[in-house]
């Protein structure tokens, strides 16, 4: 900065040494007033804070002054200039190139690759979550083994439940782009249950941490059809898998039950502003490879009569049974095939046939009061032959805003599970949920959670084996981290 005035200083006693016209003052009066408003405007501006733009300013004015300078020392004016320009005239032109060929030189000039990287990461969402708790079960259970949980599966034992990473570039046909992508990557506890275990999986560990992975086309038809194909999260059921969007910390017995996922091709269609319809044709119920040929479909409906109010209805129905033996983790391939892939059938294989019926409704009764409702109704046959297993459940859910920071919810429970088809026995299970919700900040939140699960029969682990008991009481205290663009739930 120093240096520049002292430029400009030593160029004005040049001017004054060479140039009859004007003292210096008056040369200073002449360059200043020349200079263009929008330019003085700035440099008020400039004189309140931002030292780069006095730098740019007197840049300018060196510039404007050694032209100046110039033309006097060659007073041969070219053919065509103007007989009527004048040396305050010739500054102001000068002066004028100068600030343009300044404010154009600042601003980042970006190639075509450039702008389509910046437009992409601008479009592109990346978001990480940490959701971990310390749990513990009053029946001191052998183990430490909580039973019929789906996250909170330990007591006495501080775990990480679950650490995210969410990719997502999202569709937006309004902006003219209409493809989009996701995928999310889950490591910890949570895992096992999601995806990781073999009750889930022809072959668990290759897709053990891949929880979502889709792309999405939006068809210009109508109001906009949108089509999906790859694994992503199911919608049957209420409750979902990142717990900073629950109610409770922990899940309910219907979340636990019902599939977490699917793997195939799905569509939906805006029927009219208040209704939505979807289709699938998926390999089953969480099944990312098929455990036979047979697919299975949904139909899914989502009515929104207002802003308060979402009504959900869905039927899934399918094959679910394996017609080839598992092989698990078995090193290198004894034959032309990849590793854990199966060859050996199972005969006769099982045909039966599952139906899931699934519906749920929330209303946000107030700013602060949130309502949850929940029924189902699942049938399934192993043969097509054999005598069928049925889960009939329904769950309540409320949660109240009492600050910002503070919110309390609720949940309570009944599911039928005649011939075990959930919890491998015939009974009646219930469950209630008491949580205190405290939100640090938009980022982390931690809750306490007071739960009681009970049967009509004994049913859950004691310290003692073989003794089981018929109720099983749990204390719970989850934290919950986040980062990320993504808006609303994920």
């Amino acid at each position: 900065m120093i240096r520049l005035w002292a430029e400009v200083l030593t160029l004005f006693t040049i001017y004054h040494a060479r140039t009859r016209y004007v003292s210096i003052a008056m040369a200073a009066v002449l360059t200043f007033a020349v200079i263009p408003l929008g330019t003085l405007g700035q440099a008020r501006e400039s004189d309140s804070g931002d030292p780069q733009q006095q730098i740019r300013e007197l840049r300018a004015l060196v510039i404007a002054l050694q032209h100046r300078l110039e033309k006097l020392e060659n007073p041969k004016a070219p053919a065509d200039q103007d007989a009527n320009s004048t040396p305050a005239g010739d500054a102001a032109v000068a002066l004028h190139s100068a600030s343009q060929e300044l404010k154009t030189s600042a601003a980042p000039a970006f190639t075509k690759e450039d702008r389509a990287t910046l437009d992409f990461l601008n479009g592109t969402t990346f978001n990480v979550g940490i959701d971990g708790y310390y749990e513990y079960n009053f029946n001191a259970p052998i183990g430490r083994v909580n039973l019929l949980r789906a996250y909170d599966v330990t007591s006495n034992s501080f775990n990480i439940n679950q650490a995210s990473l969410i990719i997502e570039h999202a569709a937006n046909p309004l902006a003219g782009q209409r493809y989009g992508a996701r995928i999310d990557l889950q490591y910890g506890q949570a895992t096992e249950t999601l995806q990781g275990g073999a009750q889930n999986e022809l072959r668990p560990q290759v897709w053990r941490n891949l929880f979502q992975a889709y792309g999405t086309y939006v068809f210009p038809l109508g109001s906009g059809l949108t089509v999906d194909f790859g694994k992503w999260a199911s919608s049957l059921g209420v409750e979902g898998n990142y717990t900073k969007d629950q109610i409770n910390y922990s899940r309910a017995y219907l979340f636990n039950f019902l599939p977490f996922y699917h793997m195939g091709m799905r569509a939906t269609y805006n029927l009219t502003p208040k209704v939505n319809a979807g289709y699938w044709l998926v390999n089953g119920a969480q099944q990312t490879e098929a455990f036979s040929g047979f697919k299975s479909q949904a139909f899914v409906t989502t009515y929104k009569p207002n802003q308060t109010v979402t009504l959900t209805a869905n039927y899934f129905f399918g094959q679910q049974g394996r017609d080839t033996n598992t092989v698990l983790n078995p090193g290198f391939p004894s034959g032309p095939t990849q590793p854990g892939l199966p060859t050996t059938n199972i005969s006769p294989a099982p045909d039966g046939r599952e139906h899931i019926f699934d519906s749920y409704v929330t209303w946000s009764a107030t700013p602060k009061l949130t309502l949850v409702g929940e029924g189902d109704y699942v049938i399934n046959r192993l043969y097509a032959h054999s005598s069928p297993a049925h889960v009939s459940a329904g769950a309540a859910y409320a949660r109240y805003q009492l600050t910002p920071e503070y919110a309390v919810g609720g949940r309570t429970e009944y599911l039928s599970d005649r011939g075990g088809l959930f919890s491998g026995k015939t009974q009646a299970l219930k469950e209630i949920t008491f949580t205190l919700e405290r939100k640090f900040a938009e980022g982390f939140l931690m809750r306490a959670e007071y739960r009681r699960d009970f049967s009509n029969i004994p049913f859950f682990l004691t310290d003692k084996a073989g003794v089981l008991h018929n109720a099983q009481n749990t204390a719970t205290l989850g934290m919950v981290w986040w980062a990320g663009q993504k808006q609303g739930s994920w």
